[in-house]
C-alpha cells in the first residue's frame, strides 16, 4: 500500500463515520506561545473550550485531518531510524460528538480491518491526583478482544500544547514493525480537562486542572511510523516517502531538506530569530552533510508530495545554501586552526551549534565560559527588541511619539504594499525624534522602492484617514489577519488598531495597545531617513514625520 493510498483511506474512513475532512493548517500556528504547529489538534484547540463554535464553523462536532507538523526538540536525534523534524499527523477529533467508546472502536476498526495490522498491546492511564484511573478505556479494549492492556502513568497524560489549554489521559496503540519491535502508532487523547499553565508547570504542581463541560477527543497517528509498519520496512527511510537513505548523514540531509521545503512553502524565511533561525539551522546542517547541491533533494521532495501539498520554497533554500557554503569553507579553515568559538561566530558567521558538533566529532572539549560572557556583551550591544514599547503600547506618550507610533503602522502597511506581504516586523523603537522598524526582507531596498513607500504613506496621511481602536476576541483578530508582534503572547481579549480608508476598509490592522492619533492628517509629512541591514535577512528603517 502506497503512502497516498493510506492518507486517502484514513480520510475516507472517517468521512464515512460522519467526520468533516479539514485541510492541514499552516506550519505557522495562530498560537503565539509556540513556534510551529506540532500536533493535529492545534488548529482545533479553541473548539474544545467552546464546542458550539465547531457547529457554526464546520456544521458538525466531528472532524478529521492530515496535519503538517514540525518538531525540533529532537533535532540532534535525526539520522536514526525514526526521528524526523517534519512529520504528518493523521487525526480524528470530536468536540462533544462522541466519547471513549466510539474513539477506541474507530481506531481498532481502522487498524484491524482497513490496514490489516495486528495490535500488540494498548495502554491506559493509571490515575494521579484529581484524575482517576481510566477503567473505562481498559474495559472497552477488553471487549474488543485485546488481551495485553497495560497501565501507565504520566506518559499517557497528554497536553496542554503551549502555555495553557485542553488536556487529558490517553490510551495508546502499539504494533510490531518489521524488526519485531513494538512501536506506538496511535495516541487517543481524552480532553476532559483545561490546564491553566504549561505542561512543565503542571508536572511541577504549579498549574491547575479544571474539568471541561464538554468531553473532547483528540487523536494522533504519526504517518511516517505507520507507513513503515504497513509497508513492512525496518525504518522510515525505506518507505516511499524517502529514497532508502542509509547513513546518518544522508538521512539528516533528506529530513532537513524536506522540512525546509515545507517551512518555506508556508512563508518562513531563513533568519536569526525564532522560526527563521530554526529554518536557517536546518538548511545549514543539510549543506554541511550533503555531498552535492541541495537542488536535487528539493526536487525529490516536491515530486513525492506532488498533488498532495502545494510546495514552493521560492528559492530561499538555494539562496541560504549559497551564502552558507562560503561561510562554511572559511569557518572550517579557521576551526582547523583552533579559532575561538566567539571569533568564528561573530567574524565568520560560523554557527555555534556547528562548532559544538565538530568539536564533539573530533573529541575536543571547548570551554564556553569566555564565549558566553562575550556573547552576552555582544547581544546587549546589538539588541533590537522593542525597548520603547510597554504591554503592546507606548511607554512615552508625548504628542510627537504618538504621531511616530501611527506612522509606524502606516510604514509596515506601506512596506507590505510595495515589497509584498512576506514583509514582517521583527522589532521596533519609537520616540519623539524618530521611529525605527526592523523587518524581514532579504536585500537592500533600491531608491525607487523607498520613494514608493514614502509616497504611499504620505498619500494616506494627505487623505485624512480615521484611526480607530477595537477590542475583540483573540480568535477573531487572528481570523481577520491583524498583524501580530513577533513572539508576543496575547490575552483572550485584544486591542486592535485599524486605519480605515474612505469606504471604511482597513489599510492597516495591528494588535496594539496604543495610543495613536485619531486621523492620519495629524501626522505631517513622512520621510525615510535611513535604510540598512541589521542581520542576514533583516533590514532596518529609520523615519520621522515633520
Amino acid at each position: 500500500m502506497q503512502s497516498h493510498e493510506i492518507r486517502q483511506k484514513f480520510l475516507k474512513f472517517f468521512e464515512n463515520k460522519g467526520h468533516k475532512i479539514i485541510p492541514s493548517s499552516s506550519l505557522i500556528p495562530s498560537d503565539p506561545s509556540v513556534l510551529f504547529t506540532t500536533a493535529g489538534m492545534q488548529q482545533f484547540k479553541p473548539y474544545y473550550i467552546a464546542p458550539e463554535n465547531a457547529l457554526a464553523d464546520f456544521g458538525t462536532k466531528n472532524v478529521a485531518s492530515v496535519q503538517k507538523c514540525v518538531r525540533t526538540s529532537d533535532i540532534d536525534e535525526v539520522g536514526d531510524d525514526t526521528h524526523h523534524t517534519f512529520i504528518e499527523m493523521l487525526g480524528n477529533f470530536s468536540f462533544g460528538g462522541y466519547g471513549k467508546k466510539e474513539a477506541i472502536e474507530y481506531a481498532h476498526e481502522f487498524i484491524i480491518k482497513e490496514l490489516g495490522l495486528e495490535i500488540s498491546y494498548t495502554t491506559f492511564y493509571k490515575g494521579e491526583g484529581v484524575v482517576p484511573k481510566d477503567e473505562e478505556s481498559k474495559a472497552i479494549w477488553k471487549e474488543l478482544g485485546i488481551s495485553d492492556i497495560r497501565e501507565d502513568g504520566s506518559d499517557v497524560f497528554w497536553g496542554p500544547t503551549g502555555d495553557s489549554g485542553p488536556c487529558g489521559p490517553t490510551t495508546e496503540i502499539y504494533c510490531k514493525n518489521a524488526s519485531g519491535e513494538n512501536v506506538e502508532i496511535w495516541n487517543i487523547v481524552f480532553n476532559e480537562y483545561f490546564c491553566d499553565g504549561s505542561r512543565e508547570k503542571l508536572d511541577k504542581g504549579e498549574a491547575k486542572l479544571t474539568k471541561l463541560s464538554t468531553f473532547g477527543i483528540d487523536t494522533g497517528m504519526g504517518f511516517e511510523r505507520l507507513l513503515a509498519i504497513v509497508q513492512n520496512k525496518k525504518n522510515n527511510y525505506e518507505t516511499d516517502l524517502f529514497n532508502n537513505e542509509q547513513t546518518r548523514e544522508e538521512r539528516i540531509v533528506a529530513d532537513h531538506v524536506r522540512t525546509a521545503v515545507f517551512l518555506c512553502s508556508d512563508g518562513v524565511i531563513p533568519g536569526n530569530t525564532g522560526r527563521g533561525y530554526i529554518l536557517r539551522r536546518l538548511i545549514r546542517r543539510a549543506v554541511r552533510f550533503s555531498k552535492e547541491p541541495l537542488q536535487n533533494k528539493i526536487a525529490k521532495v516536491k515530486k513525492v508530495y506532488e498533488g498532495i501539498y502545494k510546495l514552493d520554497d521560492k528559492g530561499e533554500i538555494e539562496k541560504e545554501e549559497n551564502k552558507f557554503r562560503e561561510t562554511l569553507s572559511k569557518g572550517m579553515r579557521e576551526f582547523e586552526k583552533g579559532a575561538n568559538p566567539f571569533v568564528l561566530f561573530t567574524t565568520y558567521g560560523f554557527p555555534i551549534e556547528l562548532t559544538l558538533e565538530l568539536a564533539k566529532e573530533k573529541g575536543m572539549v571547548i570551554n564556553f565560559e569566555d564565549f558566553n560572557k562575550k556573547m552576552a556583551e555582544h547581544q546587549k550591544l546589538s539588541q533590537t527588541s522593542s525597548a520603547g514599547m510597554f504591554k503592546g503600547g507606548l511607554a512615552n506618550h508625548e504628542p510627537r511619539t504618538i504621531k511616530h507610533h501611527t506612522a509606524h503602522h502606516l510604514l509596515l502597511a506601506g512596506l507590505q504594499a510595495i515589497l509584498g506581504k512576506s514583509v514582517k516586523q521583527r522589532g521596533s523603537n519609537i520616540n519623539e525624534e524618530r521611529l525605527r522598524m526592523d523587518f524581514v526582507f532579504e536585500r537592500k531596498m533600491i531608491d525607487e522602492e523607498k520613494k514608493k513607500v514614502e509616497n504611499w504613506v504620505n498619500d494616506k496621511i494627505k487623505r485624512g484617514l480615521n484611526v480607530v481602536r477595537r477590542e475583540m476576541p483573540l480568535r477573531e483578530a487572528e481570523k481577520i489577519g491583524a498583524e501580530m508582534e513577533f513572539g508576543a503572547k496575547y490575552p483572550e481579549i485584544v486591542s486592535v488598531y485599524f486605519i480605515l480608508d474612505e469606504a471604511g476598509n482597513p489599510i492597516s490592522k495591528e494588535f496594539c495597545g496604543g495610543p495613536h492619533v485619531t486621523n492620519t492628517k495629524e501626522l505631517g509629512k513622512f520621510q525615510i531617513l535611513k535604510e540598512e541591514a541589521v542581520a542576514q535577512g533583516v533590514r532596518r528603517i529609520k523615519a520621522s514625520v515633520v
